[in-house]
């Protein structure tokens, strides 16, 4: 269903009247297009504090350059990756107005107390305004070290900072917070960031690791000669994954239940991928999958999920069990079949499905909140212990308000609600949560796991 406001505001009388009555005015999102695949504009790269990154370079003392940028070895290892981003990168805002700021990224990882902590106002406060519509704003810090609590202290506190950022930085643009060691690890997870493919992801955090790398050949196609796993791929987000997938170079293997059979047939048709009916709630539905895919399985998306939504005091047993069997029963049955008979190959993807009702509960969805948090807890144990034994990654996305027909049919106020009750001001599309799957399960995420990442504009439910 069309977001009749958001059109409105992008109207003169509708922003007229929005900036009148002081009514949200949502931007409209710069997705990813063929014709507009990259952010529009430079993007500034600033450092606060002595720079710690590793990456392309070898490491060296951190300093900073009179313009800003880094001049370690360090900090040319990020520079040099984010020269790799497509977008001109500068460390100084441009005098000329025909160049507008498309991002920015700030290098925070030397950040180890409080005075520098105050180098961060120092770096974003005079260039915040000159973001443009649909820009980013990156800061990158260190993991938190235990053995310093001044470290760690001032660290959590750039996660406050960004998200507070987020939330009142307005005109669709983000903030989010990386927390890396080595910029060529977080490669895959910087180009997705400074892209239109993030363009509903606001307030995050995301921790990207030390594991081994591969970079795909061609970052326009980075699942070529992949073959990738879609449950739930008849309809909604989780045709849009099989077709973001295929987009990338992935052959798709479309699950669904068979009564959705001709839809299936037609969504795989549609992106030269294959059909596979079968009731992912089966005993041995992850024996029938490794059946069906006897080469092996690169990409595993566990979408297929349902409601049944009642208050818990009206909740029969009949509308509980079917959604925790569907929602998480089956997750962790399949998941553990593949695992156990190696059909996911070495350098693998599980990508899970979880939602924000699984993280900040939900009213009238006792059922669902706890089958969504459970995937959470599936990733969160599973990740390490995966990579380790069977060099798989294993990552969630937790979509927020996104446009589908089971919104569509939500009623009126509640469904404007959850339009509006985020920093971006309007409905995420079932495309959102299928870039950042895609980003999971690219070869140069290997080094991102046991991440959840919320897809919903930065969502008032929850943190």
């Amino acid at each position: 269903m069309a977001d009749r406001y958001l059109r409105f505001t992008g109207t003169a009388p509708g922003r007229f009247l929005t900036r009148r009555l002081g009514l949200p005015r949502p931007a409209a999102l710069h997705r990813w297009s063929p014709e507009r695949p990259a952010l529009d504009g430079v993007l500034l790269h600033l450092t606060a504090g002595t720079s710690a990154i590793g990456g392309d370079a070898a490491a060296g003392p951190g300093g900073t350059s009179e313009n800003g940028g880094s001049s370690s070895a360090a900090g040319r290892g990020l520079a040099a990756v984010l020269a790799r981003t497509g977008l001109d990168v500068r460390t100084s805002v441009p005098a000329s107005a025909d160049a507008p700021v498309a991002a920015v990224v700030l290098d925070a990882t030397g950040v180890a107390d409080v005075d520098a902590l105050g180098e961060v106002h120092a770096a974003l406060h005079p260039v915040v305004r000159s973001v443009a519509v649909s820009g980013r704003v990156l800061v990158l810090g260190a993991p938190l070290d235990p053995a310093d609590h001044h470290q760690s202290a001032v660290q959590q506190g750039l996660e406050g900072f960004v998200r507070s950022l987020g939330k009142e930085i307005g005109r669709g643009r983000t903030a989010g917070l990386v927390r890396l060691t080595d910029a060529g690890a977080a490669e895959s997870t910087l180009r997705f960031l400074l892209s239109p493919r993030s363009a509903y992801i606001s307030g995050q955090v995301v921790e990207v690791g030390t594991a081994p790398v591969t970079a795909p050949d061609d970052w326009e196609r980075p699942l070529a000669g992949l073959t990738a796993l879609v449950t739930g791929a008849a309809r909604g987000i989780g045709e849009a994954v099989a077709t973001t997938l295929a987009r990338d170079g992935a052959h798709v293997v479309c699950l669904d239940i068979p009564s959705a059979g001709a839809e299936l047939t037609a969504a795989a048709t549609r992106i030269g991928g294959s059909a596979l009916p079968l009731d992912i709630t089966a005993a041995d539905a992850g024996a029938r999958i490794a059946d069906a895919l006897p080469g092996g399985l690169d990409v595993l998306v566990h979408n297929a999920g349902i409601t049944r939504d009642r208050r818990l005091a009206n909740m029969p047993a009949d509308r509980w069990a079917p959604v925790l069997d569907v929602n998480l029963a089956s997750v962790l049955r399949t998941t553990d079949a593949l695992l156990a008979k190696g059909a996911l190959r070495a350098g693998g993807r599980i990508v899970c499905t979880a939602s924000i009702a699984g993280i900040a509960g939900n009213t009238g969805q006792t059922n669902y909140a706890a089958s969504k948090a459970g995937v959470v807890g599936l990733v969160r144990s599973l990740a390490p212990r995966a990579l380790a034994e069977h060099g798989v990654t294993v990552n969630a996305v937790a979509p927020g308000f996104i446009e589908t027909r089971m919104t569509a049919a939500v009623p009126l106020f509640i469904r404007e609600a959850g339009r509006r009750m985020n920093s971006l001001g309007q409905g995420g599309l079932p495309v959102d949560v299928a870039e950042t799957t895609a980003w999971f399960a690219s070869p140069g995420s290997g080094a991102v796991n046991g991440q959840v990442v919320r897809v919903c504009g930065q969502s008032l439910l929850g943190a």
